[in-house]
């Protein structure tokens, strides 16, 4: 089984993963409209905190659909690009935080692969309003095992691959993230790779999802956990301005 995806679904995902922000967001606008009738406004200050309300709201949703319906993401075709597909690979793993767009795209693209599919979604820790209405709808991938982030039930050395989709910024401490990342290390064969796919806290993030570009981290932070992972190189490669794919063994 393949998951297709309906048309402008990555923009679809935005706005029911995320609908309190736009009713609020929506919702100030109104307010700011009516306060017209009781407020004298600059008429300049006032377009300009319509337009920023707007702009805040409209950005992301183009951003999204450019990345996740028209860019090829899900078609994965980076996979061939970076040389990934032609790969040996007999053990894939994919860890996602709750939901789960990739499973049966990346099975697809390695058919005589054995794929395993880890979630280390908490609902302790993970209370995010976006993350518990997306597992709500995620696509359950057969035989998916639950984890910690301290602790993947595999043994030391025994995967070639581990998938890390828009999923590991979901892990908010520092610490938390350096100690998942250590279990990856462990489970990677001495010429695994461990493959990341992020949004970043940068300057073109910044100007897409404006200060929801915080939910990310920077290239500099990812580097760092990685390297106190006791992980040793990496390349990145953009796709599109507003995500990378890293590369770290």
């Amino acid at each position: 089984m393949e998951l297709k995806r309906k048309p402008f679904q990555g923009v679809l995902n935005i706005l029911s993963f995320n609908r309190h922000f736009y009713v609020i967001g929506l919702s100030m606008i109104v307010l700011l409209l009516l306060s017209r009738l009781l407020i004298d406004w600059n008429i300049i200050l006032f377009w300009t905190i319509v337009i920023s309300f707007l702009y805040g709201l409209i950005m992301p949703l183009i951003v999204s659909a450019y990345v996740y319906d028209f860019s090829g993401y899900y078609n994965f075709k980076w996979l061939k690009d970076l040389n990934i597909l032609n790969s040996n690979n007999k053990h894939i793993v994919n860890i996602n935080a709750g939901f789960d767009e990739t499973s049966f795209i990346l099975k697809s693209k390695f058919p005589n692969t054995n794929l395993q599919v880890f979630d280390f979604y908490n609902p302790e820790k993970h209370t995010e309003a976006a993350i518990v209405r997306a597992r709500k709808v995620s696509l359950l991938y057969p035989d998916t095992k639950q984890m910690t982030t301290s602790a993947i039930s595999l043994k030391d050395k025994s995967v070639d691959m581990v998938f890390l989709l828009s999923a590991a910024h979901e892990i908010r401490s520092n610490k938390e993230k350096i100690s998942f990342l250590k279990e990856c290390k462990r489970i990677c064969k001495p010429n695994a790779q461990v493959i990341l796919v992020e949004h970043l806290r940068d300057i073109p993030n910044f100007f897409a999802f404006s200060i929801g570009f915080t939910h990310f981290f920077s290239k500099k932070t990812w580097i760092n956990a990685f390297k106190s992972a006791g992980f040793n190189s990496y390349t990145e490669t953009k796709f599109t301005p507003f995500m990378s794919i890293f590369k770290f063994n």
